[in-house]
């Protein structure tokens, strides 16, 4: 791969991952719940996801994707029925303080494998994710030059890339969480990032196969 064409790969990385989704979303709010360090587990399983999405559309399935209308619509059934239960499971997250002990047996905190998996499904089921690499990732791939090397080189750039602009968004969150301590407040991000959430879920009901770019 030429060093033009890995740089001007390297800015559309930082585009795609600093454009607000449902990542971005998911790292902010257990940034806050959590802390930065306990969310590098969501931000781990979002990159599993994005490189599942990515090795997907570099091998020629996320095309398979997007001439089948029945493939597609199950990706997009699974992608938004997913991101509507996190999103409604955040929205109803009991919240703790100092007068809501009841609560605070319910709400255990999720444990490094539950968020390292909620991260990789929020990634792996967004089938605009796979429209969109299956429109970018061509632009920058030559067909006279391996392809497995150039995948490996575009993965390491996205997952590198991502992984920082992730951990930017959770330590964005967590340095707001010292305002955020009182039981009305913590209600109310439960609500805001789950409304966010099951928002994103509708909208990819409405995500169409003719999306892609060009």
């Amino acid at each position: 791969m030429d060093l033009h064409v890995w740089l001007a790969y390297l800015v559309a990385a930082w585009v795609i991952a600093l454009s607000p989704g449902s990542g971005a979303v998911l790292s902010m709010s257990h940034g806050l719940t959590y802390g930065v360090r306990q969310t590098t587990a969501t931000i781990v399983g979002l990159q599993i996801g994005l490189a599942i999405i990515l090795l997907v559309a570099g091998a020629g399935v996320g095309a398979l994707l997007l001439t089948s209308a029945a493939a597609f619509m199950v990706v997009k059934a699974l992608g938004a029925g997913y991101l509507l239960w996190l999103g409604w499971r955040q929205w109803r997250a009991p919240v703790t303080g100092p007068a809501g002990q009841a609560d605070a047996a319910r709400a255990a905190p999720l444990s490094v494998r539950q968020r390292l998996v909620q991260g990789m499904l929020t990634n792996a089921t967004n089938p605009k994710g796979i429209v969109f690499m299956v429109a970018v990732l061509p632009q920058f791939i030559d067909p006279h030059r391996p392809l497995a090397l150039q995948l490996l080189i575009l993965l390491a750039t996205t997952v590198a890339t991502d992984l920082v602009v992730m951990h930017g968004y959770a330590a964005l969150a967590a340095g707001l969480s010292a305002g955020l301590r009182s039981v009305r407040a913590r209600r109310a991000q439960n609500r805001v990032f789950g409304g966010v959430l099951m928002a994103m879920g509708a909208g990819l009901l409405m995500a169409d196969r003719a999306a892609r770019a060009g």
